[in-house]
This record gives structure tokens, C-alpha cells and sequence, in this order.
């Protein structure tokens, strides 16, 4: 029941959205382009009780605002906008249902699952037509007055090189719910994440970067909830600036920042998967949390000549309107906010080519695009597009500005396709390993540019690769219909887990084979998180809805001998700057020696027959860039043997004239050790890929 408190309000100002304290009292700002009026909410701490409701007493242009003397951080607040309820018009306005702030940085409590959170009568033959006059205050989280000394807009970034970068991608709960060594109260939190244990074994691989999964503020979808479960990977936010509760450990919301700041000392990025294409609101028969009762018709996509539903370029009901100047605006605030305040290094923008969309498409001189690649505050982060949706046009894979990396699907394809030994796969491998020239070297963009990787967290692991040929996906609940068709994987015999040694040595090397092609590619390499010890979901290959020991990281079962493999692989890359180029390679000619900073070969160190479908056996001989190699580049080679062929094979290696070659990695092998090769002549066993670098001087 609403107890009547009529606090003082003043006009205040419109210059800065949200609800910020400057010492004396909080003033208030939220855009409403349609609605008629916009109501303050107060509550009680606990948040059960509305304490007061103010209407906001000035409108300047689109922003409503108010300032509150005495309003103290801490306070939970709403709002309330009243206006025309007409979906067939685009308009949703409904007064009865507390909405949360955009701007909002911390929230207080948690979704409760009632038909009360909807704008209509759940049920009612009218639908989404209808109108439902419940209050659902109850059932949702309330927005907090913010300290600002919670939130000093004083972070540093590291800045480290994109040619040094190695990306782990991770779920904070994923990844440190079942460590043995993190402290039970940190296991699942931000805390955890960087904790001690974790931060030795990132080290220990040669990580630079964690991209973590989703940690905006979000809410599970109640098609999920009806089935016991969650949305696990976070792709459902609803608050762009309010780190996600379920993560808070001992220190709570300022557990994140003493979490980037750990990275940070210890030398690593904290990049973050943000999800600016739609929100947790759903389509037309989804919930009124936020954005759809402050203004539908401005802050989504609605259909052309239907504006009662939504586009949904995005598959999940509703597409953000990011090309409307508002929703530009809370983007762009949000980046910056993470960036200043919490010291995050860069993001990555899930299904990045809904976000760049205009009327007329995806436009790499849109509005968002723009305004993000002349952004002073966010010059220098990294940026990372997965330049894709399931609109038109909405593949829009080496699209994007020279700013960008993009996540590279075609690569993954490709590396799985050849160590499956699909035919015609080596002639995709010869571009992949190059960084994928033909889509990415244009506009000035560097070979960085391609986020080279075999397995994400949508899709098989890579030990589920190698030992699953169909899906698993029976624990969604959705009729195991969900998840990727191609996966290019193989089973070697068996359908999940086995105890054949033969079958599982031949798995153990499958893995080896794609987590070295990763680290040998032009670009930059990322790995999932628990890839690096075997880690398994069991065959389930969208394990979105999972918050359970299916996708949490069995710490007690990772390989020893695979997380050795991996950190060798890691030391190889930072050790041979040919790895890792920053200019395409295109076997131009050098113009200090006048040797081609690439040639392909076959293994008796003829030219490559590109011409058999069936090729198997291939070399890649890499030299410093023939654009821009200088001092030690010139110096630097490697030599990559790839034998994907049931039998060992021989391998001539090219003479050097100024230096003797060292065998540096086998994926045949578990363990690697540096051996010298007496003579030009190699044996490499089947299925393997070899590394050979130029030693130095001859003797």
C-alpha cells in the first residue's frame, strides 16, 4: 500500500540521465518522447512499500526531470509513465507497472515470476490488446541511488597490443563454481574470477585478455523458468550499467572493479560480451520492465506497417533501436561507464550487425559505428563484432570498420573441417591460417583482425568435438531441436564417453591439433574456457539454459598433460612475432634478402598442389612480412608441417643457409620439449601437425 509522502522536488536538470547524488540531494532524468507523464517512485529499504510518488516536474525536449534535496544513495526508486496504451500504434504506457531505470547501477532485490510484470492480461483472449491494471511493483527489482564514490569514473586500461593478444573466454560462474583452490564464499562471483587460483592458472597459459560472457543485469526468460531453468549465459540484460547481482561474492558490486584491477596488476584485459541488440522485454507478449513502458516506440524496432510487433532481426523477439539518437545516447554511456568506471579494456558486441542496423540495413557508416570510432573516452579499447544476425543481409562477416576484430565462424569451420578430413577443407585452411585475407584485408585493417577460434561457448567444447557427432541438447527441454546442425565434429567410433584407449588417445590428439592450428594462425587466437584441459558438456552444444555441473568447469578432471600443451603453445606464439604479424601476408618478396614471406610446400618441399581435394599433407613456410619486416623479423621462421593423412609421412625440410631448424611442437605428443633436427629430413606421424623454427646461427 502506497503511504502518502509528499518530499520536496525542484526542476533540477536534463544534462545527465539516471538518478546521480551530488552531495545534497539526487536529481533525476529519463527519456519519454510519447509519454504524458512520468512518475517518481520511492520505496522503503526493504522495497515493499512505495513510500512516495512524485511526478517529475520539468520536460525538457524528450527528458523528464527532477531533483529530490536530501535523497540520499541508497534509496530504491522506479518510475511510473502514463500515456496512450495502443499497440497497434506502438505504444505500450501502463502506469501500474514499475519499470526500472536504463541508467540504473545497482538494483536492489530480484524478477519474481507474476503475470502482475506484464502490460496486459496474461490469457485474455485480446492478448497484448488488452490492458492489466495489477501493480507490479512486488515483483521487480528496484533501481538504487547510486554512491558516487562507488563508482569513480578514475579507471586505467592496460592498453596491450592486439599482435600480443590471447583471448579466454569465460563464465564467471562457469568457470570458478567447482574450483578445489578458490574459497567457497568467492566460487561463482566476480571475487572468484580473480582470485589467486584463477589468476595462476591464466598466467601460466599466457592469457592477455578474459572476455567474460554477459554480466549486465538480466532476467531469465519465463518460458525458462516454467522448465526449472535459467538463462545461464546472460544474453537477456535488461541493465546496461548494473553489474548482475548473482555474481556478487564478499565484496559485492565493488567486487567487480577489485576484480578488473586484479586482472589489470597481473597484467591481463577484462573485455565484456554485451548484448545492446535487444533486451530482456521480449516480443509482443513479453514483460514491461524498462524500456517498453518508458517509450516502445522509440527505444525498439517495430515492424514496418505492424507496429504492435517487433522486428526481430535478433531471434529473441525484440531489436533495440540503437539508430533513434536516445538509445544511441544510453549505448554510448554505458560503454564509457564501464570503460571509466569499472576499467573494463574492451567488449564484444553480440550480434554486432543488429546494433549497426539503419532503416535501410546494416551500414558500417551508420550511427552507432560513428559515434563509437570518435569516442575520445573509448579510443583505444578494443572492440570485437560478431558481425552477424538473422535479418536481412545480416552475415556481414569483414564488414566492419578497421577498428574492429571480428569473431570468425568461417575459421572455425574451416580448422574443424580439415582435421576431419573433409574434402577440399586444406584449401579453406590455407587462407584461415593467414588470417583470411580475402575478407578481412581492406580498409587499412590489420591481420588482427580476424578472433581466430575452434570452439565458444555456443557450440561443442572442443573435447565434445572430437567425441560427439549429434547433439545432446535433451536438458533444454526443447525437444533437442536447439543448438547448431553443423557441428564438423566426430565421434572416432563412439557416441560420447568411452573407456577405449585407442579411441581416446585419437580424441586427446584431435584436440591438440585444434587448439595448435589456433596459435599458429595469423590473427588473434582465443580459447574457451576449460578447453585447455578437456573440459566437457557432454555432447550439449547450447547450453544457454545450464547453471548446473554441465557447463560449470570440473576442475578435479582437467588433463594435466593438455593444460601443458596449451601454455606450450602459448610460449611458441609469444616467442615467434611470424605468428602473430600484424600485416597480411601475401608471399611478397622481402626487400632486404628477397625471400617471400610465404611459400606453401608439400612435404618434399615442392610448390603445394592446390589442385587435389584431397590434400592432406601441406607446409607453411612464415617469414617476417615482405611490407614490413625489419631487424629481428627478418630473422624470425617458422615451419608448419600439417600430415592429416592415417600415415606417417616424410618430410623435407628447406635448407637453411644461416641457421640450423628445432622441432618445437608435435601434436603426436603430450609433452614438448625443443630437439634439433639432424639433417633436413623429418618423420611426421599421422594426424599431427609439426612446428619447426629457425634456430640461429649454424655451428
Amino acid at each position: 500500500m502506497q503511504t502518502r509522502v509528499n518530499p520536496e522536488v525542484r526542476p533540477g536538470t536534463p544534462h545527465r540521465m539516471g538518478a546521480h547524488f551530488d552531495g545534497e540531494g539526487t536529481n533525476f532524468a529519463v527519456f519519454s518522447a510519447h509519454a504524458s507523464r512520468v512518475d517518481l517512485c520511492l520505496f522503503t529499504p526493504d522495497g515493499e512499500t512505495e513510500t512516495a510518488r512524485v511526478p517529475l516536474p520539468e520536460r525538457s525536449g524528450d527528458t523528464w526531470h527532477g531533483y529530490l534535496p536530501g535523497l540520499a544513495p541508497g534509496a530504491l526508486y522506479g518510475y511510473r509513465v502514463d500515456g496512450p496504451y495502443t499497440p497497434d500504434r506502438g505504444h505500450r504506457f501502463n502506469p501500474n507497472k514499475l519499470l526500472l531505470d536504463p541508467y540504473t547501477r545497482e538494483m536492489a532485490g530480484g524478477f519474481i515470476r507474476h503475470r502482475a510484470l506484464y502490460g496486459y492480461k496474461v490469457g485474455n483472449a485480446g492478448a497484448d490488446m488488452s490492458f492489466d491494471g495489477q501493480d507490479s511493483a512486488p515483483y521487480l527489482p528496484k533501481s538504487v541511488i547510486s554512491d558516487p564514490e562507488t563508482f569513480p569514473m578514475d579507471a586505467t586500461r592496460l592498453g596491450r597490443d592486439w599482435a600480443e593478444t590471447l583471448i579466454y573466454e569465460a563464465h564467471v560462474k562457469g568457470a570458478t563454481m567447482r574450483h578445489p583452490d578458490i574459497p567457497k564464499a568467492m566460487r561463482g562471483t566476480y571475487d572468484g574470477m580473480a582470485s589467486d587460483a584463477m589468476l595462476d592458472h591464466l598466467t601460466r597459459l599466457g592469457v592477455t585478455a578474459v572476455e567474460l560472457l554477459p554480466v549486465h543485469a538480466l532476467k531469465s526468460e519465463d518460458a525458462l523458468l516454467s522448465r526449472s531453468l535459467v538463462n545461464y549465459w546472460g544474453y537477456n540484460t535488461v541493465g546496461f550499467f548494473a553489474p548482475e547481482p548473482r555474481y556478487f561474492g564478499p565484496e559485492g558490486v565493488a567486487g567487480f572493479r577489485r576484480m578488473v584491477d586484479r586482472f589489470h596488476a597481473a597484467g591481463i584485459e577484462v573485455l565484456l560480451d554485451v548484448v545492446f541488440n535487444h533486451s530482456a522485454e521480449g516480443d509482443h507478449l513479453g514483460p514491461t520492465l524498462s524500456f517498453r513502458g518508458l517509450d516502445n516506440a522509440s527505444y525498439y524496432r517495430l515492424a514496418a506497417g505492424e507496429p504492435r510487433y517487433y522486428a526481430n532481426d535478433t531471434g529473441t523477439g525484440n531489436t533495440l533501436n540503437t539508430a533513434h539518437p536516445q538509445v544511441l545516447r544510453l549505448v554510448m554511456d554505458s560503454l564509457r561507464f564501464w570503460a571509466q568506471a569499472m576499467g573494463v579494456d574492451g567488449f564484444r558486441f553480440d550480434l554486432a550487425t543488429a546494433v549497426a542496423r539503419e532503416a535501410h540495413g546494416f551500414d558500417r557508416h551508420g550511427g552507432f559505428l560513428d559515434a563509437l570510432r570518435q569516442d575520445p573516452v573509448l579510443a583505444g579499447v578494443k572492440l570485437i563484432a560478431e558481425p552477424w544476425d538473422i535479418g536481412p543481409g545480416g552475415y556481414q562477416l569483414g564488414q566492419f570498420p578497421p577498428e574492429f576484430a571480428e569473431w570468425n565462424d568461417k575459421y572455425r569451420d574451416t580448422v574443424r573441417r580439415f582435421w576431419r578430413r573433409d574434402r577440399h577443407a586444406a584449401q579453406d585452411l590455407g587462407s584461415a591460417l593467414l588470417g583470411t585475407a580475402e575478407l578481412f584485408d581492406k580498409r587499412g585493417r590489420r591481420a588482427w583482425s580476424s578472433v581466430n577460434y575452434a570452439a565458444s561457448h555456443d557450440g561443442y567444447t572442443l573435447a565434445d568435438c572430437a567425441a560427439y557427432e549429434d547433439r545432446h541438447n535433451h536438458a533444454n527441454g526443447e525437444g533437442n531441436r536447439d543448438g547448431h546442425h553443423a557441428n564438423y565434429s566426430e565421434n572416432f567410433g563412439v557416441e560420447g564417453r568411452t573407456d577405449d584407449p585407442a579411441i581416446l588417445a585419437a580424441r586427446q590428439q584431435r584436440v591438440r591439433n585444434l587448439l595448435a592450428t589456433v596459435f599458429v594462425s595469423q590473427g588473434v587466437p582465443m580459447i574457451l574456457s576449460g578447453d585447455e584441459g578437456g573440459n566437457t558438456q557432454d555432447g550439449n552444444n547450447n547450453a544457454y539454459c545450464q547453471d548446473n555441473p554441465t557447463t560449470w568447469i570440473d576442475w578435479a578432471a582437467m588433463d594435466e598433460d593438455l593444460i601443458g600443451f596449451t601454455a606450450a603453445c602459448a610460449a611458441l606464439r609469444r616467442a615467434h612475432p611470424v605468428l602473430r604479424q600484424t600485416t597480411f601476408l601475401h608471399g611478397a618478396e622481402r626487400t632486404a634478402d628477397g625471400l617471400r614471406d610465404v611459400e606453401w610446400r608439400d612435404f618434399a618441399h615442392r610448390p603445394a598442389d592446390w589442385s587435389d581435394p584431397a590434400l592432406g599433407c601441406l607446409c607453411l613456410h612464415l617469414r617476417g612480412s615482405g611490407e614490413s619486416a625489419t631487424g629481428n623479423a627478418l630473422a624470425d621462421e617458422v615451419y608448419l608441417a600439417f600430415n592429416n593423412t592415417p600415415d606417417a609421412a616424410v618430410l623435407t625440410l628447406p635448407k637453411q643457409g644461416k641457421g640450423l631448424w628445432r622441432h618445437e611442437l608435435d601434436t603426436a605428443r603430450d609433452a614438448q620439449a625443443s630437439v634439433s633436427v639432424e639433417g633436413t629430413q623429418v618423420e611426421v606421424a599421422p594426424h599431427s601437425l609439426c612446428v619447426f623454427v629457425c634456430a640461429g646461427e649454424t655451428p
